[in-house]
């Protein structure tokens, strides 16, 4: 058995991402879910934003750095989620 080599021989030439098309009525109960998901991640982090913004006792570093991460994740939520809500209503 020495001449065996050890390891994985597995050759993947392709990759098949399969949606929710053959369930429609989850589609739609997806579609609501990640819509309040998305309505409450986004207004959230604006009300820190502004929280921070208006009140001159937080600002502070922490206080500036959190704001700063609330800003970010309202960018990255605004740019995937309005695409998967966009894929499961269609």
């Amino acid at each position: 058995m020495a001449g065996l080599e050890k390891g994985n021989h597995t050759l993947i030439t392709e990759f098949l991402l399969v949606g929710f098309e053959t369930l429609p009525e989850l589609q739609i109960t997806l579609f609501v879910v990640f819509f309040i998901i998305y309505l409450a991640t986004v207004a959230g982090n604006l009300l820190l934003v502004l929280t921070v913004w208006m009140d001159h006792h937080l600002h502070t570093p922490m206080y500036f750095f959190l704001s700063n991460l609330s800003f970010l994740e309202t960018g990255y939520v605004s740019t995937i989620i309005p695409r998967l809500l966009a894929s499961l209503a269609t």
